[in-house]
């Protein structure tokens, strides 16, 4: 293959230097890759600790955007790290890669054959990688090592820009942070990411980023399971308080005689069984923050001594007779609705207007359009990694299944559905390297008939009714197909034409013929 034109990274440049945002950007050289190197996916990692996380990708399963990959896990990629120079593989490499079985269009399990990585170096520094896989062996042979090279700092100018001038430099350096150890503890054992890119969650993120600097009290409102809790820890790492603890308290599991000595702590003697001084949870957040998860379940005796801490910034633990001044930030959860308990008189008004300075809303998964892929694909990288599979994938029919499913239980729901399947599909293939999730695994949902066990696109698209003629039916998936590249791709047109492989004009023109109109709060309407 002859060297990359003058040409050629002209066009490079400055495709990348007109990106409207980092994602443009990455989309833009990611094009300019696979038009100048022929293959059959192509994937822009960026290094956070030791981890590589996806920035873009093509050619790949959009679940794959929410994987997550452990460096340490993946010889390739730790062969690709430790290098200065650009890695080509040999079709006969016995190490995996990891994105065998997840090539986009092939629900078959079509191992790579050719398999090229560019670590991604801005100074001293890695930044991520950018890997290449082709179906052809030997595709990468004959590309001159200069041409790599080049290619290799024009990505790695572009992250270190995306790094420099977004909040991924920010992401970055908070995993660099020390946590307090109970800070730490909960953040590994529960997870630190918000996955989902739908409008809905981006509205919440854009609030999670207003309101996390600050020192406002938080109400936290949602559904059972949408995830509160983890709403409640990224305002805690987002905030100064990061390096102090965040302490958790289930408000609806402390017995109410145990309230007061729970939150505010007693000393030794102030009541049967107080045979020591304790500390309450309060002066334990000291500094930092404290998470009342299911506040609304508190007595009102109980609510009143909170409202006294907030206002005056002072605890008085049982049975001691001096007050201590306190500096504790409240995070407050809730699945009620605390204005109906306020006129029910079950909640105390003054506290619910003290907590409620900037509500969160945190959407249910059936408001979160196009999520769910993501979701699946972050929650089967942890089943893999708990169940020590090579790798795990779902099959485009029961990634649709759970897609098509109202998801009462929200994201608590998802996961344990996800961690099931993955046991039963382990189950099916216990010696098999690469597992794959189907229908099957995942089983009735509750409120559904039995998943359809799905071979080919014809069968998917059964669920059209058999009384409609031709055309009508043809128009019917069509508008089915615009609706979910659109929202898979944000309601983005070029995008979702990208997607469909159309140009953005006749894609924008179908579907004014079909109906399909998208508004300003981005819904979809269909006439």
């Amino acid at each position: 293959m002859p060297d990359f034109s003058i040409s050629t990274l002209v066009d490079m440049t400055i495709g990348l230097a007109s990106g409207l945002n980092d994602e443009d950007r990455f989309n833009r050289l990611l094009d300019a890759v696979r038009k100048t190197i022929q293959c059959d996916c192509v994937a822009l990692m960026s290094l956070q600790k030791e981890t590589l996380i996806p920035l873009a990708m093509q050619g790949l399963t959009r679940d794959t955007m929410g994987r997550r990959f452990l460096i340490a896990e993946h010889p390739r990629l730790e062969q690709i790290c430790h290098s200065s120079a650009p890695v080509r593989f040999n079709a006969d490499c016995p190490l995996p890669d990891p994105f065998d079985g997840l090539l986009l269009d092939h629900d078959d399990d079509l191992p790579m054959h050719s398999c090229m990585g560019l670590p991604l170096r801005f100074g001293d520094s890695l930044l991520g990688v950018l890997t290449l896989d082709s179906l052809t062996p030997n595709a990468f042979e004959r590309i001159p090592e200069r041409s790599l090279e080049v290619l290799s700092a024009i990505a790695a100018s572009t992250l270190k820009m995306a790094l420099t001038f977004s909040q991924l430099e920010a992401q970055a350096k908070q995993t660099q942070l020390r946590l307090e150890e109970l800070n730490e503890e909960a953040w590994e054992r529960d997870g630190s990411e918000l996955i989902g890119q739908s409008s809905a969650m981006q509205a919440m993120k854009s609030d999670l980023d207003v309101v996390a600097p600050s020192q406002f009290n938080i109400l936290i409102h949602g559904e059972t399971g949408v995830g509160k809790e983890l709403v409640a820890r990224t305002i805690h790492h987002q905030s100064a308080r990061r390096r102090q603890p965040l302490i958790y308290v289930n408000c609806a599991a402390i017995p109410e005689n145990l309230v007061e000595s729970e939150l505010f702590g007693h000393v030794k003697g102030a009541f049967t069984g107080a045979d020591r001084d304790r500390m309450g949870k309060f002066a334990l957040a000291n500094g930092g923050t404290l998470f009342l998860d299911e506040i609304g379940e508190l007595p009102l005796a109980a609510q009143s001594k909170i409202l006294r801490a907030l206002q005056n910034n002072e605890i008085q633990p049982v049975g001691m007779d001096k007050v201590q001044t306190i500096d504790v930030r409240i995070l407050a959860a809730t699945n009620r609705d605390l204005k109906h308990e306020v006129e029910a008189g079950r909640f105390r008004a003054d506290l619910y207007h003290r907590l409620s300075v900037y509500p969160i809303y945190v959407p249910p998964l059936r408001e979160r359009n196009g999520d769910i892929t993501l979701l699946a694909g972050y929650l089967l990288e942890i089943a893999r990694r708990k169940l020590g599979i090579v790798q795990l994938k779902i099959q485009q029919a029961a990634l649709r299944y759970l897609i098509g499913y109202n998801w009462p239980g929200n994201v608590r729901e998802l996961e344990h559905v996800i961690n099931r399947a993955a046991l039963k599909a382990r189950a099916r293939h216990p010696q098999q390297p690469l597992v794959t999730v189907s229908t099957e695994d995942i089983g009735l949902l509750e409120g559904t008939t039995h998943p359809r066990i799905e071979t080919s696109p014809v069968q998917a698209e059964r669920e059209l009714p058999l009384n409609q003629g031709l055309r009508e039916a043809t128009d019917e998936f069509q508008r089915r197909l615009i609706s979910e590249a659109l929202t898979q791709a944000d309601f983005n047109w070029a995008k979702a034409g990208r997607q469909l492989q159309m140009d953005r004009a006749n894609l924008t023109r179908l579907a004014k013929r079909l109906g399909i109109e998208v508004t300003t709060t981005h819904d979809i309407k269909r006439q």
